[in-house]
Parts: structure tokens; sequence; C-alpha cells
């Protein structure tokens, strides 16, 4: 799916309708010393089997991606909600 990388969409800061530039949102690296982790890895440590059962297939055949907006004005990164996709690209939009 094409994305403009440029697009006209509400800023809840500024309360109006804005441009904003548009990338495409990458998680960060996992915290190992986070709790959860912690919690996941004390659980999968000795003898014995896996804490989740391995998946033998996939379910489903796409990744949701997820797009951040940033206001042209303030600055302000909003998340919009995950769409479906097999391959997602940012083109530059010819007026």
């Amino acid at each position: 799916m094409r994305i403009p990388k440029k697009l006209n969409s509400y800023c809840p800061r500024c309360k109006t309708h804005r441009e904003h530039s548009i990338t495409i949102y990458k998680h960060g690296k996992r915290r190992s010393l986070a709790e959860g982790e912690r919690r996941y890895a004390r659980k999968q440590e000795g003898y014995g089997s896996k804490r989740k059962p391995e998946q033998k297939r996939f379910a489903k055949v796409t990744k949701k991606v997820v797009l951040k907006l940033k206001c042209s004005k303030c600055g302000y990164i909003s998340h919009r909600r995950g769409i479906r996709v097999k391959k997602a690209e940012l083109v530059e939009v010819v007026k």
C-alpha cells in the first residue's frame, strides 16, 4: 500500500486540522531489566518444557503497520491505529 508522506489530519494539541508528516512506527529494543522481561526469563530457564507452546504455523499472513503522525506546527506526535498490509511504502504525492 502506498502511503503519502504528508497528510492533513487533526492535531489534538492545536485542536485544528493541520498538515502532518508520516513515518512508520518501529518498536524499540526490549529492556532486559524490565520487570516483565525478568519474569519471562525466570519462567523460561531450567529444565522442563517451554512456558508457551511453540507456534507450528502462522495464523496471520500480514503484520499491522502503525503510522506516526507529526504535526507540522507544534511537533506533537500521535499514532494512527494499525492497518493490515503486506507491504507499506511511503511515497511523495505529486500535486
